[in-house]
């Protein structure tokens, strides 16, 4: 069972078009809005309404698990995986 506590997520703040899109992949959720500011404050709620739903469900521990989620024994707490970014080069055909 989750308890009440805090954590940080990563989140990326893509722009396309004239909105941006905020994604975690500790959750594997996003939604969008006109600023980042918007967006942000849209994802702190997605983010409150899925825990709250796999809670209900009873589906939290076999969900967090399978996003890489890490449930430490002394705290009784979730940790959320560690996400690490870098750029990778591709090879991209050129159209003329």
């Amino acid at each position: 069972m989750l308890t009440g506590y805090s954590t940080k997520l990563q989140v990326q703040f893509i722009k396309q078009g004239k909105q941006v899109v905020a994604y975690s992949p500790a959750l594997d959720i996003s939604t969008c809005g006109k600023t980042t500011a918007q967006a942000r404050q849209r994802f702190q709620e997605l983010a409150r309404i899925f825990i709250k739903e796999i809670v209900n469900a009873g589906t939290a521990e076999d969900v967090l698990s399978e996003l890489g989620w890490v449930k430490h024994a002394k705290q009784k707490n979730w940790v959320p995986p560690a996400v690490a970014s870098s750029n990778v080069g591709i090879r991209m055909p050129v159209t003329v």
